[in-house]
């Protein structure tokens, strides 16, 4: 869980999920959104494959990458879980007050 949270600390990271819940994209197609260095996008790439948020997928001389969402709701569900939240009903402000 920590990796898709430091894949997800950078807004670029960010941006570049936000790019593919639209649909698959190439390296190409998502650097072009972007005012960084192709090594800089390329590094930004590896920490999401990391963090299993995308899928890389060649296609000739092109690298295709594709949105996990499984995987971003999974980290997303154990984050809340882990403070309690889920495990019941939660008592009234006048419940509480007793």
């Amino acid at each position: 869980m920590s990796q898709v949270f430091k894949a997800l600390s950078d807004p670029t990271r960010r941006q570049v999920l936000q790019l593919l819940r639209k649909g698959p994209l190439s390296a190409g197609e998502l650097s072009d959104h972007f005012d960084v260095s192709k090594p800089t996008m390329s590094a930004h790439f590896a920490v999401l494959k990391e963090a299993d948020l995308v899928h890389a997928e060649k296609a000739g001389k092109s690298v295709i990458y594709h949105l996990k969402l499984t995987v971003l709701e999974d980290a997303l569900l154990g984050f809340v879980h882990s403070f309690g939240a889920g495990a019941g009903k939660s008592k009234s402000r006048k419940e509480r007050a007793r």
